[in-house]
């Protein structure tokens, strides 16, 4: 009922707490710090939980943070979704319920831009917030085609994403030669250029730092395809115990291989 409500327009967002029953909004984020985490999440992975892990131990770091008083949103947005053809709503809660699994808190919106995200978020908190992502959700936020539908375009969407008390929390990535790219040598379209450097050089853009550098081969397009056909090793790319849940519920298409039985 909950995905229904967002996918028919009749809330923005829905959120689950770890035991999988809906939770209110106000409740849960009224005046705390909040840290988010946007994904496909399909399945969850060992990047996803490092990325997790190492924002959050950098945020929880902030003068501005109470450590007693944060609070992580694992967010799947609808819009991305729909972009890609019909939504499968079976799928979709399969990986709301794997994160919840993992003791997450997930909130299933229908926000396609980062700004709305923190705008919803500052309907309950003027407290520090903090946006954990890949090099390439960077970079995407930094694409004008995705803001022509503002009146104030590009900038508009800036000043309602960064005007809050809000820093991004960069995970790097692997290029195709195998260098790491990171917020120091990451490339946006060159009109974005000096627009980036403004708010990379006001601390706003910071680099997550001691992570796992073997996740960095990890992507979910990859085990998912892996899953559905058969392919063996990709349970080591999951967190602990995730595996296990694919497998007892048949989820993203696995199905156990026969082995054959010699006569």
């Amino acid at each position: 009922m909950s995905l229904q409500l967002v996918k028919n327009g009749m809330t923005d967002a829905v959120m689950f707490g770890p035991d999988g029953n809906n939770i209110l909004p106000a409740a849960v984020l009224y005046k705390k710090n909040i840290l988010a985490l946007r994904g496909s999440f399909r399945p969850v992975t060992k990047v996803n939980m490092n990325m997790y892990k190492k924002s959050y131990n950098m945020f929880i770091e902030e003068k501005k943070v109470d450590i007693d008083n944060t609070f992580v949103v694992f967010e799947i947005t609808l819009s991305n979704l729909k972009a890609e053809g019909e939504i499968d709503e079976r799928d979709f809660l399969d990986r709301a319920e794997l994160l919840c699994s993992l003791g997450q808190t997930v909130m299933i919106s229908n926000f396609q831009e980062y700004f709305k995200v923190v705008e919803y978020f500052s309907n309950y908190t003027k407290a520090r917030m903090g946006l954990a992502m890949g090099v390439n959700n960077l970079v995407d936020i930094f694409d004008e085609k995705y803001y022509r539908h503002l009146s104030g375009g590009i900038l508009e969407a800036f000043g309602k994403l960064f005007y809050r008390d809000l820093k991004v929390y960069l995970y790097p990535m692997k290029d195709d030669e195998g260098n790491i790219i990171n917020s120091e040598n990451l490339k946006v379209h060159p009109r974005m250029k000096e627009l980036y450097k403004f708010f990379k050089f006001n601390g706003k853009v910071v680099d997550i730092q001691d992570f796992d550098e073997k996740n960095l081969d990890i992507f979910s397009r990859q085990v998912l395809k892996m899953i559905s056909s058969g392919e063996e090793g990709w349970e080591d790319m999951l967190p602990d115990g995730t595996a296990d849940l694919i497998k007892k519920d048949h989820l993203f298409g696995y199905q156990p291989v026969m082995k054959e039985t010699l006569k």
